[in-house]
């Protein structure tokens, strides 16, 4: 005499649960069909005939009804599987590998990678590499940063992201600064097809050079906007036309406060000041050039502008710019100042003391 099955039943909303499970298409296979077998037990059918549908054992069946009938929607997961014990006790290797990463890497290399840290280890490449992952660590991502030695720093930081956050009432603050020696150069560029079947952005690596540009520009650091002229050369008389053109617009009893980086151009411009009592400069602290807000924007014209482009004459170049420039400033906003605190001292080999 055959034994009985399991009786189950569910709640509506489990009911719910299990008929979008049978019909997804997203989710694992295994778990579509263990919602499909129980939705056929809960319609009557018997186990074997469950079974002969689906192409597996009753027993199947009937793992699949019990667990549903004692645990709900709970029961169709995957229980814990011990899985194959380790080749290398977790905590040890860990260890292994942090106290590696603080030693010299082999000669002729400027660094590790998981290869060679592999063999230093006499490990297999995939525990290495599952312990970075783990650990977070990205041995060929860099970051970059300048330390400013100025003894000053602080109040002249201060006194510039002080405009930015807080401007003084009824004047205008500009971010100015130069990007020198842009090349018009010619080369030929398209498309192409690579052996994975990804088509990317072809350069020739030859080219022609057809001369260079400068680029003042000034940033409104309110709105966002760019005011820009390009000249032949970089030296303090264009440097003082920029900025002729810059204010010859903005009435007189208006204040200006300027940024400016500690280019030599810049210096020495007691005279033009005097001439213009309204404008004022600031000047950020040595190697500080990032303080300046127009740096961010001239990084932003490079990648959109200069990256990748072909120009055939000079001329072609400064219509870009001017292009660009305009299109820019139809849709312009402020950047909102922040920057990550960086030390110094963090850069030191203690990975070790990091993780741990």
């Amino acid at each position: 005499m055959s034994r009985a099955a399991v009786a189950i039943q569910c709640t509506e909303e489990d009911r719910k649960e299990l008929e979008r499970l049978s019909k997804s298409r997203t989710d694992e296979a295994r778990k579509v069909e263990r919602a499909k077998i129980v939705l056929r037990c809960l319609a009557g059918r018997r186990n074997d005939e469950v079974a002969a549908e689906f192409g597996i054992q009753a027993a199947t069946v009937g793992t699949w009804r019990k667990r549903f009938a004692s645990e709900g929607l709970a029961g169709l997961r995957d229980r814990p599987r011990p899985g194959k014990p380790p080749v290398y006790p977790a905590t040890e290797l860990r260890q292994r590998i942090l106290k590696q990463l603080e030693a010299p890497p082999p000669a002729g290399l400027a660094g590790w990678d998981g290869g060679t840290l592999a063999q230093a280890l006499d490990v297999s490449d995939d525990v290495v590499w599952r312990v970075l992952r783990k650990e977070g660590i990205q041995l060929r991502r860099h970051r970059s940063w300048c330390v400013s030695t100025d003894p000053e720093f602080a109040a002249k930081a201060a006194d510039v992201i002080g405009l930015y956050l807080s401007p003084p009432q009824n004047a205008l603050v500009l971010s100015v600064d130069e990007k020198p020696s842009i090349q018009a150069l010619e080369r030929k560029t398209g498309y192409v097809c690579t052996s994975s079947g990804k088509i990317v952005r072809g350069l020739k690596s030859t080219y022609k050079r057809h001369g260079t540009i400068n680029l003042f520009a000034a940033l409104n650091v309110a709105t966002g906007e760019i005011q820009s002229k390009t000249t032949q050369t970089k030296k303090r008389p264009d440097f003082q036309a920029f900025m002729d053109d810059v204010v010859a617009e903005i009435p007189g009893d208006q204040q200006i406060h300027v940024i400016l980086d500690n280019y030599s151009t810049h210096k020495k411009n007691h005279e033009w000041l005097a001439a213009h009592p309204n404008v004022h400069f600031h000047f950020t602290p040595t190697s500080a050039s990032w303080l300046n807000q127009v740096e961010i924007w001239f990084g932003i014209f490079a990648r959109k502008t200069l990256a990748g482009a072909s120009f055939a004459t000079i001329e072609q170049l400064v219509k870009a710019i001017e292009a660009f420039i305009a299109s820019y400033n139809q849709s312009a906003s402020p950047f909102v100042w922040r920057k990550r605190e960086v030390k110094g001292s963090q850069l030191r080999n203690t990975i070790v003391k990091l993780r741990n």
